[in-house]
């Protein structure tokens, strides 16, 4: 789906306020409204209908989930959109797992030891078997790092500055080895979720066998719809839920009249304007926590050298372009924090680097300084990359006009193939709405997976939209393999400072992690990282 049509004056109001003259104070209001129409026009129609439970979400042993994005696969060696997390892991584990605390803490292992600087010994759970009753091996987990490390696009295989070996001591022990020192490895094994050897493929899996609390019972990709039972051979306590059931709802409005209605039990990814009116609606909570995932209208370093958009002076002066904190106030109601830095302030090692700020006089003078004029930039995102998407991404457009900028916006609708455009294999484009979610804590991981490219990376489209700058990569690697804590520190502070020197992005923001439940369903501790154990959740009536 192409938005390029309705920017510039397809639909009645949109169109019309896109064609006018806007002063800053106008832009505000048309973002503030644009925002509220997008997401409250349906909405309003829940205000007058009943609200008393109803349709599918009824009954103690059933939990219902309306999630924003198409849960494409039960599988994370391409894609870990952050609600994604909490239903992989329902059917899939890791040796670790990340807790509330942002800490690793075991899982299928028992335990999991620094034992050199370059080695780990794990000991395996003895009472761990798959959902189909077989037992887990030590050669699975030798498989499962072979099998995402081919994999091609994924979005786990950067984090990783080298892929461990397994070496087997018996059979529940084993050593992973690494050629550097790997401190943190406990931490990144928390997403490599472990499957059977003789299944796994260097791909996302379709079957479901894992050693989770939940078993499939069916699934379908197409629609992103999936049913849930409970796994009977599960090792831990027994979850009280029989039935989980996932549905994908892409549209907020319809996510939250599903709310209302009590057709589902559980929602993310809403609005500021939605949160303020379920707040106001018995029988349903919110939930919010500052998040770990840094969302970003993040540049395409894969432009050519003649290119203005090459150079970071013009990246910098169309950030000065972007009234950052209109769109904060104005369309996300407060709900996000503007970013200070290349990764999250949440995250264990962030440092501040700067700040964006808005002058549209200065980016007018750079870019004349620069020799630019006429600049046209395409914009290009995915739908429910983040909440109120679209109406960031109009605002945008009217913000590069004030500039003497013109933006065309192509948006993708779940499921297409923004990702070959990502990887710049099915178009060209200047900037990018895209979120990196965060599942260590450590920002060393946002690092390694969006700043740590190489030539060796790019020649497979494996970097982060093309960031290659070797001497950042280089410092990057450095301290992953830093076992020094103060040495570490001062080189995760100077790397950072010289990212924001290249402003990857025109601006960056923190959101929280929301979702909004019925009041009948308890025990959901959302953590930072969006997700939350399923296994501990309970349904009353």
């Amino acid at each position: 789906m192409t938005r390029t049509d309705s920017v510039a004056g397809g639909s009645g109001f949109l169109g019309e306020v896109a064609q006018r003259s806007l002063s800053r104070r106008s832009l505000l209001r048309w973002g503030a409204l644009a925002g509220a129409g997008a997401v409250l026009a349906p909405a309003v129609t829940a205000c007058v209908a009943p609200s008393a439970p109803g349709g599918g979400a009824t009954g103690s042993s059933t939990l219902t989930l309306g999630l924003n994005r198409s849960l494409v696969s039960l599988d994370n060696k391409l894609n870990q959109f952050d609600a994604a997390v909490t239903v992989q892991r329902a059917v899939r584990q890791a040796l670790t797992e990340i807790g509330d605390d942002l800490k690793p803490r075991n899982v299928l292992a028992e335990s999991f030891e620094l034992t050199s600087p370059t080695q780990w010994t794990v000991k395996l759970r003895d009472d761990i078997k798959y959902s189909d009753g077989t037992s887990v091996a030590v050669e699975d987990v030798a498989k499962a790092l072979e099998m995402y490390s081919q994999v091609n696009g994924s979005f786990l295989a950067p984090q990783f500055p080298e892929w461990p070996t397994v070496n087997k001591k018996d059979e529940l022990t084993f050593t992973l080895d690494t050629k550097a020192p790997l401190p943190v490895l406990n931490t990144l094994m928390s997403n490599i979720l472990i499957t059977p050897a003789a299944a796994n493929k260097p791909e996302e899996l379709q079957e479901g066998v894992g050693t989770g609390p939940y078993k499939v019972a069916s699934a379908d990709r197409g629609t992103g719809t999936y049913k849930l039972v409970v796994n009977e051979n599960y090792w831990g306590e027994k979850p009280s839920v029989n039935e989980i059931n996932v549905r994908f709802m892409s549209e907020e409005s319809s996510r939250v009249v599903a709310l209302r209605s009590g057709e589902v039990d559980v929602i993310d990814s809403i609005t500021p304007d939605s949160v303020a009116q379920l707040k106001t609606v018995d029988g349903i909570e919110i939930e919010s926590v500052t998040g770990t995932r840094y969302n970003q209208l993040f540049y395409n370093f894969r432009k050519p050298a003649d290119s203005p958009m090459s150079d970071p002076k013009v990246r910098e002066a169309l950030s000065y372009g972007f009234d950052s904190k209109s769109v904060v106030d104005g369309i996300l109601g407060g709900t996000v924090t503007s970013a200070k830095g290349v990764v999250p302030q949440t995250l264990a090692g962030a440092v501040e680097t700067g700040e964006y700020k808005y002058d549209p006089a200065k980016a007018k003078s750079m870019l004349a300084d620069l020799g630019v004029s006429n600049l046209a930039v395409k914009v290009i995102w995915e739908t429910g990359e983040f909440a109120a998407d679209v109406s960031i991404m109009e605002a945008l457009v009217e913000m590069m006009k004030e500039i003497g900028v013109t933006a065309e916006l192509q948006q993708f609708q779940p499921g297409g193939d923004i990702s070959s455009w990502r990887q710049g294999k099915a178009g060209d484009w200047d900037i990018l709405g895209n979120g990196y979610g965060n599942q260590t804590g450590l920002a060393l991981t946002n690092l390694q997976g969006m700043y740590a490219g190489t030539a060796e990376k790019e020649a497979t489209r494996d970097t982060y939209h093309g960031f290659v700058f070797p001497e950042i990569s280089s410092k990057i690697i450095t301290a992953t393999s830093e076992t020094d804590q103060a040495k570490s520190t001062e080189l995760l502070t100077s790397v950072q400072k010289d990212i924001w020197a290249q402003w990857p992005c025109m601006w960056a923001f923190i959101p929280n992690a929301v979702l909004a439940r019925r009041t009948r369903v308890e025990g959901i501790e959302l953590r930072p990282t969006n997700s939350y154990q399923v296994s501990t959740v309970t349904v009353n009536g």
